[in-house]
């Protein structure tokens, strides 16, 4: 890893703020979009840039904003990676979080999360946090093969029972469906009954396959070729280069997905589970307009 002083760390996407304190991630997940030549890396992936001033860039952000609302962490760079152990820069800016009242939306992987679960819990009890987990497959072996470096399946499902046990409200990423890998029903089925058991309020599903970009595509086949040997040759000659790479079974899966979801009152569309996210509380909302005076 190496350390950078960072410019600013809040960015606004449309009604949502968010922050990546690193860059660059040590999970080796083999499918990852953020290895993509188009996010102009200047340092390999694997050497992550530590924003180190971040918390102090957020707590001058947020002192500065009378508007409370929910602040994203994860979507680009997996905020408890290896180095947050030693580093704690993710908790510091929780904490920050917390001093100042904003809500807080988690995305991760690892189940390092539950190192801050009081931190998330104060949170949430003072005004919302949602925790997502990923979740690929159910098969523990598969598991470790795309996501090397970072806890299996059945431990991120208990994270999510963890944090059902603080109240602390849960989403689930369904993805990537690998094609040929991961995309039968009965792994989408069995997924989908430990979001039920979890009690999670939602689960985003942008569709039944991935995404493959100058740089990751790269990334990705050559994982194919040490792992399954002959699957990159499927993947040409299906696929080509297309940016879009649905899996064969992906009607039938996406229809078994949103049955499961509106049987159990999940929420499923995209558009209704980011909203949910960054929703911040209006008791919370009303009482910011009465800040600083």
């Amino acid at each position: 890893m190496h350390f950078t002083q960072a410019k600013g760390i809040l960015h606004r996407s449309g009604e949502s703020w968010g922050m990546n304190v690193y860059r660059g991630c040590t999970h080796g997940c083999i499918y990852c979009d953020s290895r993509s030549r188009c996010y102009q890396f200047t340092h390999p992936f694997e050497d992550v840039e530590v924003k180190q001033n971040a918390p102090e860039l957020l707590e001058e952000a947020l002192r500065a904003r009378k508007k409370k609302c929910m602040i994203g962490t994860g979507s680009m760079s997996d905020p408890y990676m290896h180095c947050e152990a030693e580093l704690g820069l993710t908790r510091r800016c929780l904490e920050i979080i917390r001093r100042y009242g904003f809500g807080a939306a988690v995305q991760t992987k690892s189940d390092r999360i539950l190192r801050d679960i009081d931190l998330l819990d104060q949170i949430n009890q003072r005004a919302k946090c949602v925790v997502q987990i990923t979740l690929t497959t159910a098969d523990e072996a598969l598991c470790s093969l795309v996501e090397p470096n970072v806890c299996g399946t059945r431990r991120r499902i208990e994270v999510l029972e963890r944090m059902r046990e603080r109240g602390i409200p849960t989403v689930v990423w369904l993805s990537p469906i690998l094609p040929f890998l991961n995309d039968t029903e009965e792994n989408v089925q069995a997924l989908l009954d430990a979001c039920i058991r979890t009690g999670v309020r939602g689960v985003v599903c942008f569709g039944m396959g991935l995404t493959l970009r100058e740089g990751d595509r790269e990334y990705y086949y050559a994982a194919l070729d040490r792992h399954f040997p002959g699957l990159k040759k499927k993947y040409a000659q299906r696929y080509g280069n297309a940016y879009e790479v649905p899996s064969p079974n992906a009607d039938r899966l996406m229809r078994l997905f949103q049955d499961t979801c509106r049987k159990n009152g999940l929420l499923y569309r995209p558009e209704d589970c980011f909203r949910y996210m960054n929703e911040f509380p209006e008791a919370y909302a009303q009482t910011s307009l009465f800040d600083g005076l």
